[in-house]
């Protein structure tokens, strides 16, 4: 009897001991602040996104390298070319920036992404389904003053390989970015951004 019991107290315990491992191991979700900055470890993260774009709206906005006497410059973006070893979805930095700088109500748009759009839906209305008065004019679509364009880079360090406890990994990341005006192919703004940022893991860790 006494051994049933103790037989009992231990399948008991051991039932206790793997559901605090199950609720500890369970995931968890939690909402953090998207302008605080939080990194995980030293790769490119939406922190250095912001980072980025704050700096170089911040330039192009204040600079007096661009001509604006004769009102706000057009620019079409030719977006920004991935040089680093890591999956970065730059299209995030240019829509950004973009989007910051037609806000601030200084720098016109086109949409070079809704070209092959904008040319399908003028030809549907060109070809009679749409009545003539209210149809689009045809050669009345602007031209761009400047292209905006960059490239992202990057340099990754990792320790030599000596006696230690931690690992450690620096990387280095560049952000440049430009404007080139479309008559003279001049480059007549640019700027660019560098983040700089060193990993620590242990070499034992469970």
């Amino acid at each position: 009897m006494k051994k049933l019991i103790n037989l009992r107290t231990m399948r008991l315990a051991l039932v206790a001991l793997l559901s605090v491992g199950i609720v500890g191991c369970a995931a968890t979700t939690r909402n953090i602040d998207p302008e605080s900055e939080i990194h995980y470890d030293a790769n490119y993260d939406f922190s250095d996104k912001k980072a980025i774009v704050d700096d170089l709206v911040g330039s192009l906005l204040t600079t007096t390298q661009i001509n604006t006497s004769a009102g706000k410059p057009i620019l079409i973006s030719y977006g920004i070319a991935n040089e680093t070893s890591e999956h970065i979805n730059t299209g995030g930095i240019s829509d950004d920036i973009r989007l910051k700088l037609i806000q601030a109500n200084k720098y016109r748009f086109l949409n070079r992404e809704q070209r092959v759009n904008v040319n399908a839906e003028t030809e549907y209305q060109q070809a009679g389904y749409v009545a003539v008065a209210d149809q689009v004019k045809i050669g009345r679509q602007l031209g761009a003053d400047y292209i905006l364009a960059g490239t992202l880079r990057s340099i990754e360090k990792e320790q030599p390989r000596q006696w230690r406890l931690n690992k450690k990994r620096l990387v280095f990341y560049s952000m440049n970015l430009e404007l080139t005006n479309l008559e003279t192919g001049e480059i007549s703004w640019a700027d660019n951004v560098e983040i700089a940022r060193e990993s620590s893991q242990p070499i034992f860790r469970w």
